[in-house]
């Protein structure tokens, strides 16, 4: 008579099946933007991020 041989099957999928996704998971930062408060490498911060997202977008349409 093996010692929880029964309770093993039962929670196969309990540490691969997780509550939460890991890609729906945040870094617990939450940071707001403000054009007003925004400086001059803030908004060269967002013209960089908005061009890398246009890239990101056209590649998967060609795909």
């Amino acid at each position: 008579m093996g010692r929880g041989r029964g309770q093993k099957s039962r929670d196969k999928n309990k540490a691969s099946l997780p509550q939460v996704p890991k890609n729906l998971k945040s870094d617990g930062i939450d940071e707001e933007f403000s054009t007003e408060l925004a400086d001059q490498e803030d908004m060269e911060a967002l013209a960089r991020a908005n061009a890398a997202n246009q890239r990101v977008k056209q590649r998967t349409k060609r795909k």
